[in-house]
């Protein structure tokens, strides 16, 4: 987080980090490399609703008729965007169920998750967030969906725990005219990044001086190609009249200047790879890459992005015992 951003996203409770580790088609394997760590104490249960409201005005309050487990509700806008009152939505019974961060109530250490809240956030639907203490493996949570880790969500009572089949499920049931659209529109912008995590995995991971350069020239490797895809104008951005010099992107995301799913996808884990390589390899993403830099910088002004963004320590704690001590031998 930047500045002032970083405190605001504390005090609100913001907290989602993942564990590095390799890409693979299911996101539940992914979910274990990238997220074994588990320092939960309790539950907490947290309310999100669009009332059209700025976000700075938070409004904290106990629902009587909430479970002695579950904590304190927060009601603010997760769309300012959005034109229509969210009181005047219908309700679906929304929860998105995560697990807890490392101070117990905060929401826990998965980019997942985080991917999901963005898109809630995004779509602006009421919704409800809550944090499970996986230690403690709540009686609950087992009924709820024996056998499964958070993240998972549950939609007018019936139980979905696949995170990319609950993409595909929201976006087709909150659709427009009511909700925005978000899938991107350009093939492209869904695989952009695709085998940075890889490459970060791999780097993070390591113990042997020998190969650290390598692995290092990996990953900013996978990063210069995000970086080229960003600086390469979109069909849509090019002037027959421009010079070459001009020819260079200025859109703010991926497939344009509007968040789309394949954001939600990539930045949560893009920011996690920028403060873990500064802290235990003390790697910064070249300066030269300007449109990596353009598009972090248009992230970090998103109420979607920051207030779903894991804090800097929350990420560092989650990584102590997954980055390596580089050795000699």
């Amino acid at each position: 987080m930047k500045d002032g951003k970083s405190s605001k996203t504390s005090q609100m409770g913001f907290y989602n980090g993942y564990d590095g580790g390799e890409e693979t088609d299911s996101s539940q394997q992914e979910e274990m490399l990238l997220s074994p760590r588990s320092h939960n104490q309790s539950i907490e249960w947290m309310q999100f609703q669009n009332k059209g409201l700025p976000s700075n005005d938070l409004i904290l309050k106990k629902i009587s008729d909430t479970p002695k487990s579950f904590g304190v509700t927060m009601r603010f806008s997760c769309n300012t965007n959005s034109e229509e009152n969210s009181f005047t939505k219908e309700d679906h019974g929304l929860t998105l169920i995560v697990k807890a961060g490392v101070d117990g109530e905060s929401i826990g250490n998965c980019p997942f998750s985080q991917r999901l809240f963005m898109i809630l956030w995004l779509k602006g639907v009421v919704f409800n967030v809550t944090t499970v203490d996986l230690k403690r493996k709540p009686a609950d949570l087992h009924n709820l969906a024996p056998g499964t880790h958070p993240p998972f969500l549950t939609f007018n009572g019936e139980v979905k725990t696949d995170v990319n089949k609950i993409e595909e499920f929201l976006e087709e049931t909150l659709s427009p005219p009511k909700y925005p659209k978000l899938a991107a529109k350009h093939r492209e912008a869904n695989i952009a990044g695709i085998d940075i995590f890889s490459k970060f995995s791999a780097y993070i991971k390591n113990v042997k001086q020998q190969d650290n350069n390598s692995l290092e020239k990996g990953l900013t490797k996978a990063l210069k190609k995000l970086d080229d895809y960003l600086r390469t104008p979109l069909l849509e951005e090019i002037d027959a009249s421009c010079t070459e010099e001009e020819k260079v992107s200025k859109r703010k995301f991926l497939d344009g200047d509007e968040l789309t799913l394949a954001d939600c996808n990539l930045l949560p884990k893009l920011h996690v790879v920028k403060i873990v390589t500064k802290k235990y390899r003390n790697y910064e993403f070249p300066a030269e890459m300007t449109g990596l830099w353009r598009y972090l910088k248009n992230a970090y002004v998103r109420d979607e992005f920051i207030n779903t963004c894991a804090a800097d320590k929350e990420i560092e704690l989650a990584y102590a015992d997954v980055a390596k001590r580089l050795s000699k031998s």
